[in-house]
């Protein structure tokens, strides 16, 4: 939901910002993250839609920034030769607004800061941890490989998913034409028949005359229903919970889980390798994972400042598989942690590609064993009191 928030920023007073979030609690929770304090939230009128993605494109203003820094340019000539190049104007007046700030003498991590609807939270804490190396480049190309890998896995999660649900959606809408047009045609030519009809066809034949008499309701009732079940996945509480559901069912649950280690490794090794310290970087990687994973990163954080290793940290919080185990005293000994944790990440990442390989393949022939079955079925129980007529007849 989006919120219009009014807040005090260090370096920058007043400010009014349009923040994406799923509870008002999490604004204030974002802006004490800045170190600034809250006058006053409000709802805006597109909170009350499902959230959406900001126009700036991250990925491609980071891969031009680090090609013109390459070429020799300094950080204010880069931003000034993107703002001559840029078409758009809404990303335009962005940039402009950055080079404002940079022309004022901030950073330009406290420069992207005024924006954290568009510029996450990790993008702006890798350029911090640059600032203070002198590495800008090198902390842009981390964040593009990571944002590359984050994006590829999600694709392929995307592209494995869109032929099972096209065919189920398909499936669905013939039926429903079946049932909604086709069988109350045929329940009025089957009214007259005195002869015995099976069961599943008085079934079918009182379905139709049901069509045909309350139509208009059932219609009101879908509509009904399918207003409620977009209004409740739009909430996210609704979502947590049928995430725990999920969760615990043995075969997705773990891996779900897998997905969550994937995803968390990658990015604590992004930030390791620019960095920042490891009990800073959980923090801010625990905003990224499911809500029941946070405490388990909060546990692991305090018991690296008790003065365990991280392997042993994440193992007692549960936060690895045996095979993460192994490579985090790998990464112990040699003092590669960051390295380590990413590789972790990208053989989390083969094995669900791996798994949603193997169940594409297995759910598809079952779809449209299910799907044929159903239509199949609706069409023999129209048909069969004719055949029983014809052989009557005969």
């Amino acid at each position: 939901m989006r919120y219009t928030v009014k807040a005090v920023l260090a370096n920058q007073g007043a400010v009014s910002l349009e923040l994406d979030a799923a509870s008002e609690q999490e604004v204030r929770q974002q802006i004490a993250a800045q170190g600034g304090m809250v006058l006053s939230v409000q709802r805006s009128l597109g909170g009350w839609l499902p959230k959406s993605r900001a126009r700036f494109p991250l990925t491609h203003f980071s891969q031009e920034l680090l090609s013109l820094l390459t070429a020799g340019l300094s950080l204010v000539e880069s931003i000034e030769t993107l703002i001559e190049k840029e078409e758009d104007s809404s990303v335009r007046k962005i940039i402009q607004e950055i080079l404002a700030r940079l022309y004022e003498g901030m950073t330009l991590s406290q420069a992207l800061e005024t924006y954290p609807q568009i510029f996450p939270a990790l993008y702006i804490a890798t350029i911090r941890a640059s600032e203070r190396t002198g590495d800008l480049p090198e902390a842009l190309t981390r964040f593009i490989t990571y944002q590359t890998q984050m994006d590829l896995a999600r694709k392929k999660l995307v592209g494995a998913s869109i032929y099972p649900v096209l065919l189920l959606v398909l499936g669905l809408l013939v039926a429903v034409f079946l049932l909604l047009f086709v069988v109350p045609k045929f329940s009025a030519i089957y009214e007259d028949i005195g002869a015995d009809l099976p069961w599943l066809s008085v079934m079918l034949i009182k379905w139709g005359r049901l069509v045909h008499e309350s139509g208009w309701m059932l219609a009101g009732i879908a509509a009904t229903f399918l207003v409620l079940t977009v209004y409740s996945f739009s909430r996210s509480a609704f979502r947590a919970r049928l995430m725990q559901v999920l969760w615990r069912i043995p075969a997705i649950g773990e891996r779900m889980r897998i997905y969550q280690l994937a995803r968390f490794y990658k990015t604590l090794g992004m930030l390791l390798r620019g960095g920042i310290p490891i009990t800073k970087a959980l923090e801010m990687v625990s905003n990224l994972l499911q809500p029941h994973f946070r405490p388990r990163v909060i546990a692991a954080a305090a018991h690296i400042r008790e003065g365990k290793t991280i392997s042993s940290a994440m193992q007692m919080a549960e936060l690895t598989t045996p095979v993460g185990s192994r490579m985090l005293r790998v990464g112990e000994r040699t003092g590669l942690m960051g390295d380590m944790m990413e590789r972790i990440g990208g053989f989390h990442d083969e094995e669900i590609a791996r798994w949603v390989e193997w169940m594409t393949k297995l759910i598809e022939p079952l779809l449209m064993a299910v799907i044929g079955t159903v239509i199949g079925g609706i069409i023999i129980l129209m048909y069969m009191p004719i055949f029983e007529l014809a052989g009557s007849i005969n």
